[in-house]
């Protein structure tokens, strides 16, 4: 057995990265909590059992997902770990990405995270060839257009773009698409935007409708509507994996600020 001890911190480091990636797959895959905890022990705290778990996990579960609908635990993953990056980060690799291959995906993407960075101009130039061609009405580049008009207060025209969604596409996209058409409403001052916010809350992929929600009633001089929303948010938040809370800074973060406002 000596002969294999060079190689022992090589296999240490091998299992415990494969630890990680497991725990991550059980997260997003939502599997029993007894599998999280024990990859945790393999994954955060390196044991020695947790590590034998990580090999029992791979064998048992991940290799069987991955071979039987594999792609998709595997695009939720993937999905999680993009979510985390800087957003620099994400514009750079879109735009390796466009330049490699110039899809409606990538070009959608990009256009995408431009525009949340407060890039405008840059994301409109990069959206601007799919609004002319045939997929000029594709849900994927109605939504971020109805995005841009929003950062440049045309509230109509993005109510209007989004009225052309078909909320059937995704949850997804009936989620997006329903909190863009709110907040177009809202901008406007229609009435109507109360109710698109909570029909945008019933079977959300996100908090993003929540956090805007509760900001919208403050802003309408009702806190007190808005505080269970938030309570509810800070529970969600606490009670959250690392991952989600990650995915999802930036709506818990809107709603950190909504809750120091009210005080």
């Amino acid at each position: 057995m000596e002969f294999l001890q060079p190689y022992f911190p090589v296999v240490f480091t091998v299992l415990r990265v494969l630890a990680v990636v497991s725990l991550i797959h059980a997260i997003v895959t939502r599997q029993q909590l007894y599998w999280m905890v024990m990859l945790g022990f393999g994954a955060l705290l390196g044991s020695v059992f947790g590590l034998i778990f990580t090999l029992v996990y791979v064998f048992m579960v991940l290799v069987p997902s991955l071979r039987s609908g594999g792609q998709r635990a595997g695009r939720a993953v993937q999905s999680g770990l993009e979510a985390i990056k800087p957003l620099d980060t994400r514009i750079r690799e879109a735009q390796e990405r466009l330049g490699e291959s110039d899809t409606l995906a990538h070009r959608s993407d990009l256009a995408a995270l431009l525009a949340r960075a407060g890039r405008e101009a840059e994301a409109q130039a990069t959206l601007d060839p799919l609004l002319r061609g045939i997929y000029a009405d594709d849900p994927v580049v109605l939504l971020t257009s109805a995005e841009l008009d929003l950062a440049r207060q045309q509230p109509a025209q993005a109510e209007e773009r989004l009225s052309r969604v078909d909320l059937r596409t995704s949850a997804a996209t009936r989620t997006r698409t329903l909190t863009l058409l709110a907040q177009a409403q809202a901008a406007q001052g229609k009435s109507e935007a109360d109710a698109t916010f909570r029909e945008a809350m019933t079977a959300a992929t996100t908090e993003e409708p929540r956090a805007r929600y509760a900001a919208y009633l403050v802003a309408q001089g009702r806190p007190a509507e808005a505080r269970p929303l938030l309570e509810a948010m800070a529970k969600t938040e606490a009670k959250a994996t690392q991952l989600y809370r990650r995915q999802e800074r930036e709506w818990f973060g809107l709603a950190a600020e909504v809750r120091r406002d009210l005080k």
